[in-house]
C-alpha cells in the first residue's frame, strides 16, 4: 500500500478500521503542541493563580490526560490503546500558554491522535477557565512534534516547519 492510500476505507470506498491483530506491539510515543494566545493580563492571572476558577494549569494538566485515555472515544476510526504514560507542559509567556503532551504506549498502534487531544483538551480547558476574563483568546498551531516507534519509524518536525510566528515550546 502506498502512503497516499486511504488506510481507513475499504476496497468500496466505506470507512473501516484498520486491522491492527497482524502487527507486533512495540514501544510507540507521540509529542503534540500548541498555543494558546492571550492577553498579558490573562497570562499574569495565570501564573499568579489568580483566575477565580482555580489553578488553571492542573485543571487543564488533568483534563489532557483524560482525554489521552480516551480518545477513541471521540476520534471514530481511533483503535482504543493502553496508554502507559502521559504528560503535559505548559509554557506561560508574555502573551500565551504553550501546551506540549508527551504520550507513550507499548501496543500496535501509534499515539498520535492521543498526542494531539490530549494538547487540545488541555488547551480548550485553559480557554473555558480564561474565558470570563479574556474571551479573545485564540488556540492555534496544534501539531504533531515527535512520534517514534511501528513501521513507519522516527518523525521529528524540523525547526523550519514551524507552523507559524508563534513556534512557542514548554
Amino acid at each position: 500500500m502506498s502512503d497516499l492510500e486511504f488506510t481507513h476505507l475499504d476496497p468500496l470506498g466505506r470507512a473501516r478500521m484498520v486491522d491492527v491483530t497482524p502487527k507486533e506491539p512495540t514501544h510507540r510515543r507521540a509529542v503534540a503542541r500548541c498555543t494558546v494566545s492571550m492577553t498579558a493580563e490573562t497570562t499574569d492571572a495565570i501564573a499568579n493563580r489568580e483566575v477565580k476558577k482555580g489553578d488553571v494549569l492542573s485543571v487543564a494538566r488533568v483534563a489532557g490526560i483524560q482525554a489521552a485515555k480516551r480518545t477513541s472515544d471521540m476520534i471514530p476510526l481511533c483503535h482504543p490503546l493502553l496508554i502507559g504514560s502521559v504528560s503535559i507542559n505548559f509554557e506561560i509567556g508574555d502573551d500565551f500558554v504553550a501546551v506540549e503532551a508527551h504520550v507513550d504506549t507499548v501496543d500496535r498502534t501509534g499515539v498520535e491522535m492521543e498526542a494531539l487531544h490530549a494538547c487540545s483538551v488541555a488547551a480548550l480547558t485553559v480557554y473555558d477557565m480564561c474565558k470570563s476574563a479574556d474571551r479573545s483568546m485564540v488556540i492555534g498551531d496544534l501539531t504533531l512534534w515527535e512520534k517514534t516507534g511501528g513501521r513507519s519509524g522516527t518523525y521529528r518536525r524540523a525547526e523550519g516547519e514551524a507552523t507559524s510566528d508563534s513556534d512557542h515550546r514548554p
